[in-house]
């Protein structure tokens, strides 16, 4: 029986044999494409070639790329760890053309490696070809149907509908008939009661998709027409853990050893036998997923967060976590302690793992630590909840409180539902969907965009001169209309372009289109599939102009001189701190830097002022930029260039030297590192378990820093008689002052006394109740702490009002015994409505509550309402 490194192993070796070069998975997270966070499918990393953005390198590539699927279209979440087949993190191994191969060899050979390589049963395989569409004119795909006739009975090939066999990259782009595969692992007295073509596309654990082969031959306009593509692509997509579940004799993928050694480990650590209780086999089954797609999007640089990406990580580790806590009674963080078997199976498939394993490990155990103490606070809240809606002989909690304990605690629906059952209560579910969906249109309507075609003026690709220019002649390529949030702006593709197109952390360059008729402002150039898109708020008149596409300079070099001294930042990072920092993110602008790296402690003052040091001295060197524009990437390795983790990088790379810094990086830089002028960290700090942050800026912002500094000292050495020596004056000072604070304290203590003892011989017995009031000009402070001393003394029927002036600002306070509370009075409820008289506003407890106002002047009618509503008038 195969393992699961020789299945993956064997498809590769099978498709470079077949002239296919074999080519690494891309990242799981994805930097710079904003129609996607995660690769959620293999073609992914070759979007850009199948948009004919990029030539491709390879007219045949094969590769297992690791994929993950949680939101959108595609969201399995619910699914995972209850059924056998859905997963979020997965491996797809895919084998593409790109113009080269069409239908005949994507069936032929994925019949070879299926039947004559793998050995499995052709007769239990079937394959599915799309049966046409009449709105979009197409009839059935009979050119796949009769090439799968040469291997399989007519009753085999099965029509598939528009959902289940035509495949879209999205509302809009290139698309086309698929072909799926699909396996029936049955038993032999199952698929003769029941046939298996019956089953198939019904969402049968047993009979399940194993490989998808797309023909992109159209591209969906706007509209929704299709035309043909100019090149033809094949894609095709197989589910690794499907296949090994196939070729191992499993019935259920979590059987395979892609999850068994994860599983076992699992029921070791919660002391379990897997297989013997459902639910805590379900528990186990989802974190033995969850943990793969953790320890991949960490590896990735992307960290657990409350934001976009870093968001849906920290939900699947939440969702892990709490399985392991309701149905494993797991009460402290375990999961970090799968890593070294998840290392076993899959480290050699993807070093990326070893090579992060510390950050890994250290990133989910605090996670992990982190969201136990929020369940506990979660269960702590909803006690309360239950408590109060047993007070109000209530068996249903709202869905405004579950979805608050969700959405703000983070605590599961599931759980709260779990608990409110051993109470004997239910939840609102219909409340809670209700505020789910009004947060999903929230979200949906911030992140609505409408693009419409692009209109092609002239066909061609850009051609970047940006490193060598700022200023270039060029023309417009093609452009559409966009609309977000009922702004709309423009996208235009430039022939040639200097604008340097957001990416690798650095902003986009923004200037102007010019000729002699007319200026369009450039706001902003982003990067998508590839493409360097330049944003606009208005169309030239002329289309079909030629114009000199003039980069804002000054924004560019302090752009230039931030990404360079971020360079400088990395290499004095690792001097200073240990070879163990890596660079986890960076935002380079003209204004300043960000720099996140892997660092487990605090950055003290004097490693700051080391690293300071440093970069300064490379900058006074005026060190020259070395630029390697294109070199194969082991040359590049070679050279001791530093890599992202996270990054997909081609075959060929940019490299950016100053003497001991080298980096792959494809950003702007200086000509020299004087040009940076001057550089000073700001602010350092931590960011996520793990990951530190530093701030800085250079330059002229530095030196207007400098100045303002300067200005401050001057001001202050002037507060002080222009003293040489301002620290030790102000410390003087400081001293001076405490013993002052000290002698008002004692003074206002013993003027708090003499009040108190005043105010108890004027005590007025109101019906039964012994009334204190005044308005004075004390401080608040001495009002509250007379108020407390009072009611220490005098424990029943006490009730003390008192209206005062502290700096000009007007403070109502009202005190009172157990006693009067317990008869019905509120000390908030009678400040609340007593303070309008004061122009404000306040509250607090039954037996002390405060409000402050803007008119001074009606304190005495404050004091007075108080009583009123008291009935003590």
């Amino acid at each position: 029986m195969m393992t699961a490194k020789e299945i993956r192993e064997s498809f590769k070796q099978f498709f470079e044999s077949k002239g296919h070069q074999i080519v690494p998975s891309a990242p799981m997270v994805i930097k710079d494409d904003p129609t996607l966070m995660f690769t959620n499918a293999g073609m992914n990393q070759f979007k850009d070639i199948i948009l004919g953005n990029q030539p491709a390198k390879y007219k045949r590539v094969a590769d297992s790329q690791k994929c993950l699927r949680v939101s959108g279209k595609h969201n399995d979440l619910e699914e995972v760890g209850h059924d056998t087949y859905h997963h979020t993190m997965f491996e797809m191994l895919g084998n593409w053309s790109f113009g080269d191969y069409f239908k005949k060899e994507a069936i032929e050979w994925a019949w070879e490696y299926l039947v004559d390589v793998l050995k499995l049963d052709p007769n239990r395989l079937y394959a599915s070809v799309f049966e046409g569409s009449p709105e979009d004119g197409l009839g059935r795909d009979e050119e796949a149907a009769t090439l799968w006739e040469q291997f399989l009975p007519k009753d085999q090939i099965i029509n598939g509908n528009k959902h289940d066999n035509f495949w879209e990259m999205g509302d809009t782009g290139p698309c086309g008939p698929c072909s799926e595969i699909h396996i029936d692992l049955r038993t032999d007295e199952e698929r003769k009661a029941v046939a298996g073509r019956d089953l198939v596309n019904n969402d049968h654990p047993q009979v399940v998709e194993i490989w998808n082969l797309v023909f992109m031959q159209f591209n969906r306009k706007a509209d929704g027409s299709l035309v043909g593509l100019p090149h033809k692509v094949i894609d095709t997509g197989m589910g690794f853990e499907r296949l090994c579940m196939a070729m191992q004799h499993k019935t259920s993928n979590y059987d395979t050893d892609v999850f068994q050694p994860l599983i076992q480990k699992i029921a070791s650590l919660s002391n379990n036998k897997y297989g013997q209780d459902e639910k805590k086999d379900i528990a186990m089954r989802v974190i033995s997923d969850h943990i793969r797609t953790i320890a991949f999007s960490i590896a990735d640089g992307q960290l657990p967060s409350n934001a976009k990406a870093g968001y849906v990580i920290r939900r699947i580790l939440r969702r892990a976590v709490r399985y392991g806590y309701t149905f494993l009674n797991q009460r402290s963080a375990f999961m970090y302690k799968l890593l070294p078997v998840l290392n076993e199976s899959m480290g050699d498939a993807y070093p990326e793992l070893i090579a992060q394993k510390t950050l890994i490990e250290k990133v989910i155990k605090e996670e992990e630590e982190s969201f136990l103490h929020t369940l506990e606070t979660g269960i702590q809240l909803l006690e309360k909840t239950i408590a109060e809606s047993r007070k109000n002989k209530q068996t249903e909690v709202s869905g405004t409180e579950t979805f608050t304990l969700y959405d703000t605690y983070g605590f599961p629906l599931d759980l709260t539902e779990l608990i409110l059952r051993e109470n004997g209560m239910t939840a609102d579910l219909k409340g809670f969907e209700a505020e789910m969906q009004k947060q999903k249109d929230r979200a949906r309507n911030a992140a609505s965009i409408e693009a419409s075609d692009w209109v092609e003026i002239k066909p061609g690709t850009t051609e970047f001169v940006g490193y060598d220019f700022t200023e270039y002649e060029t023309s417009i390529l093609r452009y559409r209309k966009v609309t977000q949030k009922k702004n709309t702006f423009y996208q235009i593709v430039l022939a040639q372009t200097p604008f340097y197109a957001e990416s690798g952390g650095q902003v986009g360059d923004v200037g102007v289109l010019v000729n002699e008729e007319e200026t369009i402002e450039i706001i902003d150039t982003k990067k998508e599939n590839n493409l360097a898109i330049h944003i606009t708020n208005e169309l030239p008149k002329n289309i079909e102009a030629e114009f000199m596409a003039c980069v804002d300079r000054e924004k560019r070099a302090a752009s230039a001189a931030n990404h360079s001294a971020t360079h400088l930042l990395d290499q004095a990072l690792r001097e200073v701190l240990g070879v163990h920092v890596e660079q986890k993110g960076s935002l380079v602008t003209p204004d300043f830097l960000r720099f996140d790296f892997a660092h487990f402690q605090k950055v003290s003052n004097e490693e700051m002022r080391e690293i300071e040091t440093l970069i300064n001295e490379r900058i006074r060197e005026n060190i020259n930029l070395t630029e390697f524009r294109s070199i194969p990437i082991q040359e590049a390795r070679d050279l001791g260039a530093i890599a992202l983790f996270g990054e997909k990088y081609g075959e060929e790379v940019r490299v950016i030297q100053f003497e001991d810094s080298i980096e792959f990086c494809g950003g702007i830089h200086v000509p020299a590192t004087g040009s940076i002028g001057i550089f000073k960290i700001i602010s350092e700090g931590s960011i996520a378990s793990g990951i530190r942050r530093i701030e800085a800026w250079t330059g002229a912002k530095v030196e207007k820093m400098i100045y303002e500094v300067e200005d401050t000292l001057k001001g202050l050495r002037s507060l002080f008689n222009n003293t040489p020596n301002l620290v030790s004056t102000i410390e003087k000072h400081i001293e001076e002052n405490s013993k002052l604070k000290k002698t008002v304290e004692d003074f206002l203590k013993e003027k708090e006394i003499m009040i108190k003892q005043n105010l108890i011989k004027k005590i007025e017995v109101i019906n039964g109740v012994k009334v204190i009031r005044f308005v004075s000009e004390i401080p608040a402070e001495s009002v509250k702490n007379i108020a407390f001393q009072l009611r220490s003394e005098i424990e029943d029927n006490l009730f003390f009002v008192a209206g005062s002036s502290d700096s000009g600002k007007p403070m109502l306070t009202v005190m009172m015994s157990d006693d009067l509370v317990e008869s019905g009075l509120k000390a908030g409820d009678l400040v609340r409505q007593a303070a309008k008289l004061i122009q404000g506003g306040g509250g607090g407890q039954a037996h002390f509550a405060t409000a402050g106002g803007k008119n001074k002047d009606g304190l005495h009618e404050a004091v007075a309402k108080v009583l009123e509503l008291a009935k003590l008038s």
